[in-house]
């Protein structure tokens, strides 16, 4: 069957294209710019290299960003519901106050990564690295931390309104005072003995607080 050459089978990457809606940069270099605010409601980012980029403020509606690299990328008040992070290599950036309802950072590397006031209704972080990541203030209602390694994120302030699924997630000096997990699934005590917790967290009722409580200040470096 005959494909027109204005088909997408067809159509390489625009590198040197201008930022717009629905553009493809898939594996292309954008390291180092300032493009915030730009306009990229589903585009198609999977691969490209965002390192040290300013995308704060940018509109990444349902893009998709499978496999690209954000490493120290800024992306505070970033729009991103719908999006795909998956397998994303994130390291220290900032998705701080973003809206990224409905997304998937399955498998992303994210270590350090801020996401302090940040919406994250329904987002997947199955099996996401996620060590000394920040949840302060996040709403994380229907979050899913499956075999997530949360060791020594802060989640201290989050919103959990709904179920949030913490099954099989390596939870070791987590930071969870204060924060109130009566509905979250997939809690073993297990977890909850190598998390850093206070008087003020709030366990399901299968769960009992561990006497080791609580933990000292963690360091930030």
């Amino acid at each position: 069957m005959f494909l027109g050459s204005g088909t997408d089978a067809l159509r390489a990457a625009d590198c040197g294209s201008v930022a717009a809606p629905g553009l493809d940069w898939s594996g292309c270099s954008k390291t180092n710019i300032m493009i915030q605010s730009s306009d990229l409601h589903g585009a198609n980012l999977a691969g490209a290299h965002f390192d040290s980029t300013d995308l704060s403020d940018a509109d990444l509606t349902s893009a998709n960003l499978e496999k690209a690299t954000l490493v120290r990328a800024w992306l505070k008040n970033a729009k991103a519901d719908g999006a795909n992070f998956a397998k994303i290599e994130a390291y220290r950036s900032d998705f701080s106050n973003a809206t990224a309802n409905n997304v998937s950072f399955a498998n992303a590397e994210l270590q350090r990564a801020e996401f302090a006031g940040a919406q994250l209704r329904n987002t997947d972080f199955q099996k996401a690295e996620l060590g000394r990541a920040d949840f302060d203030k996040a709403v994380l209602t229907g979050v899913n931390f499956s075999f997530a390694n949360l060791s020594r994120a802060t989640l201290n302030g989050a919103i959990m309104e709904g179920p949030t699924s913490f099954g099989g997630a390596f939870m070791y000096l987590t930071r969870i005072e204060g924060v109130d997990l009566s509905k979250a699934s997939g809690l073993q005590q297990a977890q909850i003995n190598l998390a850093c917790g206070d008087s003020t967290t709030i366990l399901p009722s299968w769960l009992k607080a561990p006497s080791a409580w609580p933990c000292p200040p963690d360091e930030k470096d």
